[in-house]
Formats: structure tokens, sequence, C-alpha cells
């Protein structure tokens, strides 16, 4: 029983890996047409209309009151905070710099998770982390020095670092929440906090979506039902029954995945060092999802 739960932990993990890494490849366009705020307002409502719809047919109800402090902050930082700031500093910085910026999340959740929650660290995901980290800067290098646009401000910079900080708090919040909340309760409500909090840039998102064009519209209720609504729930579920650390290692198979979608959505081919970069972090989720000989024979999952 408990085996089967792990399958499908790692499962709910690897969708949300694989559905996060299409976003950046529909924020491309969105983008285009909408502000940060606007956006990030968009695919909020889009996915808490989404969430919320379920959670009424599954009629779980308000989370116990326990939940709701990981809830409150979680939503302030990870759904509020980290994407208006992300969509930001995208404008000011190339993709390959704030993939290399925003890369310093999971270790970030790492050393937290420690901290707050009392997490090990064990070898096996330093190390990994530390080869995935290699993978994603050698991907941001790559894709920096491809870009014939790329740039990088210190205000770009920083936002980016703001947004891996945001990221990470907000990861690290919502794991004590979830032992008292269903993942779809604490997405639900989460994603909720978060909209409330972006309500500001209503006017904004008014304006831009009546003169946005269809595809740019589109791509954003995109993320809010799916990178958003299910892919926050899988993660969610598989935070629930794993550590942030180990959560926060798996997210480095993200520049994989986008650099492929590029390749096959985007007609952008990857040259060999992007490869190689991609193949470095999918190693270290490999290594840091592993576990020793002793941990297996004494059945942990």
């Amino acid at each position: 029983m408990q085996k089967q739960s792990s399958r499908l932990a790692f499962a709910a993990a690897g969708g949300t890996v694989v559905l996060w890494a299409s976003a950046f490849v529909s924020i491309r366009s969105a983008g285009a047409a909408y502000s940060p705020g606007a956006l990030a307002l968009g695919r909020l409502l889009a996915g808490v209309l989404v969430l919320g719809a379920v959670l009424l047919v599954r009629r779980e109800g308000l989370p116990p009151r326990a939940a709701w402090p990981g809830i409150v902050v979680s939503g302030l930082l990870w759904f509020g905070v980290y994407m208006v700031v992300l969509n930001w500093g995208e404008q000011e910085v190339d993709a390959g710099t704030a993939a290399m910026v925003v890369n310093i999340g999971p270790i970030l959740i790492a050393l937290l998770g420690a901290r707050f929650l009392k997490e090990s660290l064990p070898p096996r995901l330093l190390a990994g982390m530390a080869v995935s980290f290699a993978g994603a800067v050698t991907v941001g290098l790559s894709m920096s020095a491809s870009s014939s646009g790329g740039h990088a401000s210190v205000l770009g910079v920083l936002l980016c670092v703001l947004a891996a900080m945001a990221y990470a708090g907000g990861v690290v919040a919502q794991k004590p929440a979830l032992a008292h909340g269903s993942a779809l309760q604490v997405t639900t409500f989460g994603c909720l906090v978060g909209a409330v909090a972006c309500l500001p840039f209503a006017g904004q998102l008014v304006e831009e979506a009546g003169r946005a064009p269809l595809s740019a519209t589109l791509n954003m209720v995109y993320l809010g039902v799916f990178p958003t609504a299910l892919a926050f729930t899988t993660w969610a579920y598989a935070l629930a029954r794993t550590t942030a650390g180990r959560m926060g290692a798996t997210t480095y198979a993200v520049p994989a995945l986008v650099v492929v979608m590029a390749w096959v959505f985007l007609g952008e081919l990857p040259g060999l060092l992007t490869l190689a970069g991609g193949a470095l972090c999918l190693a270290g989720v490999a290594v840091s999802r592993s576990r020793s000989r002793a941990s297996t024979a004494a059945g942990t999952a």
C-alpha cells in the first residue's frame, strides 16, 4: 500500500513538472498582450473557477482552521507575489538569465525545509541538486548566448531572485497546511488568496482583454486551468507525501522539458550545450529522487 502511494505521488510530481514546463511556452504568447499583474490575475481567476467547481462537486468544503495559516502565506507568496514578480522579471531579463536565477528556488526550499520543517538533507539530495543546478545554469547560459536580444538588467535579476524566494517560502508554508487540509482544499484557497491579492490589477486585465488577440487570452486561460489548477493540485498531493526539499529538487526537470517543448512547438532547435544542460538537469533529479540501499532495505518510501 505504501509503495502504491509512493508511485502515485511520483506520478503526480511528474505531471506537475510537465504542466509547469508547458507554462513557459504559453507565457510567451500571453505575456506579449498582457502586463505582469493582469496576466497573473487572469490566470488565477481561471484557476479559482475550475478549482472551486471541483471542490463543490467533491463537497470538500472549507479546510480546517489549522490549515489556514499555511494557506494564506503560500497563497500570498506563491500564487500572488511569485506569479506577478516572475512575469515582470521576464520582461527585464532574457529567458536564460531568468531560468538561472529562479532555479535557486529548489536550493532555498531545501534549506528552509531543514530550518523550519526539520527535514533532513541527505547527501544524495544535495548531490542531485548540485548536478541539476549546474544543468540549469548550462541551459540558461546557452539560451542567453543564442538569444539575439539577450539582456539582463539589475532590476530584472533582483525580481527573479525575489520570485525564487517567494516560491521557496510558499512551498515551505504549504507543507504544514497539507497535514490538516486536502491537496484540493489547500490549492483552491491558496489560489483564491493569490487572486484576491492581485485584484488591484483588475482594471488592467479588463482593459487589456478588450484588445488582446484571442490566442493570448486562450493561453492565459490555459495557464489557469492546467499549470495552475491541475498542476498545483498534483503538486500539493505529492508534497503531502514527501519532503519539501525532495519535491523542490524534482522541479529541476522543468528546464529540460522546456527545451524539448520549445523545440517541438516553437521550432526552436536547441544547441548541443542546451541539450547537455538538459541532460544534467534530468540526471540530477534522478540522483536526488534515488535512495540508498540501506533506506530501501529499511522499507522507506
